[in-house]
């Protein structure tokens, strides 16, 4: 008769259970293919592997029955290399897709500063950047676009918000193909962006800003209804930055944005 041990059952059973919430993760948050299968499967036999221990505390099999310690450390061991094989798959596919989101994470990779519709960075990513640049830096060389869509209401008005959203998406889309690897595009609210240009004077920032909106201006965007061509431009404003902080940065930055989108400065 087997003699129940609380902690064994506890460590074992929890061990079990916390492979399959993993399990659940990695089925939710990935789409199928090799990985998600090498990673379901070693996590679906280590859990196997834990529930056979765990039922060993309550099930007491005869000493000539050996097929449930070979389950058991099978399980687990297959288990481990399945997932170590698709863990080491699972890094190299992370290194490309950080490659690709270099411009809109930067340094730092934080979901929760993340906006689900462009996917870029918010205020808030954007000021921690600004800070740590200040830091590491004493001789803080670098600029700052800001870049606002003209006319963005009526796009909404005329079309729907559904193809705003999809005009927000292009747009950073060609924002992203206008600047280096090692800048930084945020989205600041609604249809205003802005661009962390590092070690950058502000001569060179203005021809970054005319480059972008130059883009922009030249870029045929179609409905997505009836495919009709909605025109696309942005106003800039470019600031260097000095020994300040984000706050600071930020709020002369939008100063500078509204001041260019007064009706006498786009005129000059």
């Amino acid at each position: 008769m087997s003699v129940w041990s609380g902690a064994d059952i506890f460590a074992e059973g929890g061990a079990g259970l916390l492979t399959l919430v993993w399990l659940y993760l990695i089925l939710k948050s990935r789409p199928s293919g090799r990985i998600t299968n090498l990673l379901t499967l070693g996590l679906g036999l280590m859990f196997v592997a834990w529930w056979a221990d765990t039922l060993d505390e309550f099930i007491a099999l005869p000493d000539a029955i050996t097929w449930d310690h070979w389950l058991e450390s099978g399980s687990m061991s297959l288990g481990l290399v399945l997932l170590t094989y698709g863990l080491y798959h699972w890094h190299h596919e992370q290194l490309a897709i950080s490659q690709q989101r270099q411009k809109q994470e930067r340094l730092v990779r934080e979901h929760r500063y993340f906006d689900h519709l462009t996917p870029l960075a918010g205020a808030q990513y954007l000021k921690d950047q600004i800070d740590s640049d200040r830091k590491q830096s004493r001789q803080y060389s670098s600029s700052l676009i800001a870049l606002d869509l003209d006319n963005f209401d009526a796009v909404n008005q005329t079309y729907g918000h559904a193809e705003g959203d999809r005009v927000l998406q292009a747009v950073s889309q060609i924002i992203l193909l206008n600047i280096r690897n090692q800048d930084l595009l945020c989205r600041l609210a609604g249809d205003r962006f802005v661009v962390l240009l590092p070690h950058t004077g502000e001569s060179q920032a203005k021809i970054f800003a005319d480059e972008i909106t130059n883009s922009l201006f030249h870029y045929a965007y179609r409905s997505y209804t009836h495919g009709e061509k909605i025109s696309i431009s942005a106003t800039s404003a470019v600031i260097m930055a000095h020994q300040e902080s984000s706050e600071q940065l930020l709020s002369r930055l939008q100063l500078a944005i509204a001041k260019a989108k007064t009706p006498l400065a786009r005129r000059a």
